[in-house]
């Protein structure tokens, strides 16, 4: 009988072990017309010293997160494989000439061949990304021998399986994240919506005919094999968290007087509970006359700020800085927060700032159910819970977090955290393994 099977990356080793799934035995549409009518030649059988891999992301490399998420393991895997990088980027970043230039000089520094296209919002902005990204990498497919597509997260996922009916190259579907799920918690997409069918549709094929699923959490695994027990059945399933760039992030030691709360990334999106960090604030600031609060963020600062009405403005720095910056930020700080909302979606959820923090050597003050943050945060004993978003739960969530920060062993102890479970090196040999596994099978 076939079988599910969930793979983990065991830090000790260094290799997959499979483990018996749950279940015991383990966009449809039209599609934008090519360019030229030229018939298609799948080259990936052409032997080749190093495996061309196509990797797709709506994620920009001038982005924060493409640098911590995309980035940090393409350096890795381009070691071993000839990496072609189709990525969407935003207008403003796209502008900045000097900055893409450093973006290209590091990718041509590592053998990359980076192909960005100009990230377009709205309905209309979403189907023009998609035809344009299905157009360049079918262009790209004629162009050289690519073996694997790597599609990181839903929609490059969506493109990925288009190419794969049009070519037979397997495709990696990366999910990242419960992203559906996300959305109708963030009010973005109306559960029972023509929309949300067309999406779930799109999701249960993508799990079907990949060659391969990449999920942050194996509380995630377990809700998807519920949902689709048949499309998984026998699937290649590979449970890797959210990684960091450790070396990037250098424990260094606290700050001086006075105290600083923080906040890194985005606030706004929906799925982060502004309410609950301006309670945190708004109850130090009170209990603190010194205290000092800092958000690090791209969002728009006036909308950061008047998400928090009881923080005293005089005290409170908003800023935006570039990915190289983040780390030196995260080190002005005592502590950091981070709340994100809960629900079916936060099962998928490996929060990348966490690992960045605790690689610094500062506590964080979270909420429970959000993937394994909770279990990280009192299981290593690396930072507090906040019950609620009251002052009451502020107030005894700060106390606590004092008492912790007398521990003289605390610093120490959360950068071993972070490098036992969110190695860069053991995230990208988990992505290689998976790419010799499906490439293995498929020769």
């Amino acid at each position: 009988m076939s079988v599910s099977h969930r793979v983990r990356v065991d830090p000790q080793s260094l290799r997959l072990t499979k483990e018996r799934g749950p279940h015991g035995a383990t966009v449809s549409g039209c599609l934008p017309k090519c360019e030229s009518a030229e018939p298609l030649v799948w080259r990936a059988r052409r032997p080749v010293k190093r495996p061309g891999i196509l990797y797709l992301t709506r994620t920009g490399l001038a982005d924060p997160l493409g640098q911590s998420q995309v980035m940090s393991y393409l350096r890795g895997l381009s070691r071993n494989h000839d990496i072609t990088l189709l990525t969407a980027e935003k207008i403003d970043d796209a502008d900045d000439a000097s900055h893409m230039a450093a973006l290209r000089a590091d990718c041509a520094a590592h053998g990359i061949d980076w192909r960005p296209q100009r990230f377009r919002a709205g309905r209309i902005g979403a189907a023009r990304n998609f035809a344009t990204m299905f157009k360049v990498a079918m262009r790209i497919m004629r162009q050289k021998p690519i073996a694997l597509i790597h599609a990181r997260s839903y929609i490059p996922a969506a493109i990925a399986r288009a190419l794969w009916r049009r070519t037979r190259v397997p495709f990696v579907f990366d999910m990242r994240a419960l992203w559906l799920d996300e959305m109708i918690e963030a009010g973005r997409l109306t559960a029972g919506s023509p929309m949300e069918r067309v999406l779930r549709r799109m999701e249960r094929l993508c799990l079907r005919d990949a060659a391969g699923v990449v999920s942050l959490t194996d509380a995630a695994v377990s809700h998807l094999q519920g949902i689709y027990p048949s499309e998984l059945i026998g699937q290649r399933i590979v449970v890797i968290p959210t990684c960091a760039d450790l070396d990037r992030f250098p424990m260094r030691p606290p700050p001086d007087a006075p105290m600083v709360f923080g906040c890194v990334g985005s606030v706004t999106s929906g799925w982060f509970r502004l309410d609950w960090l301006d309670a945190l604030f708004a109850a130090a600031a009170s209990d603190d006359p010194t205290a000092l609060f800092e958000v690090v963020t791209r969002d728009d600062s006036d909308v950061v700020r008047a998400g928090l009405p009881n923080v005293p403005t005089a005290r409170l720095t908003i800023v935006s800085v570039p990915p190289e910056d983040v780390a030196a930020r995260i080190a002005g700080h005592h502590a950091s927060a981070m709340f994100y909302a809960t629900g079916p979606a936060r099962l998928g959820s490996s929060p990348t700032r966490l690992a960045e923090i605790l690689a610094t050597g500062r506590p964080v003050i979270a909420n429970a159910g959000v993937g394994n943050v909770a279990d990280i945060v009192t299981g290593h004993r690396v930072g507090v819970l906040m019950a609620d978003c009251t002052m009451d739960a502020a107030r005894a969530a700060l106390s606590d977090l004092s008492a912790l920060r007398h521990d003289p062993d605390l610093p120490d102890r959360a950068r071993a955290t972070a490098e036992t479970l969110f190695s860069l090196e053991d995230g990208t040999r988990a992505y290689a393994s998976l790419y010799d596994t499906i490439l293995g099978s498929a020769s």
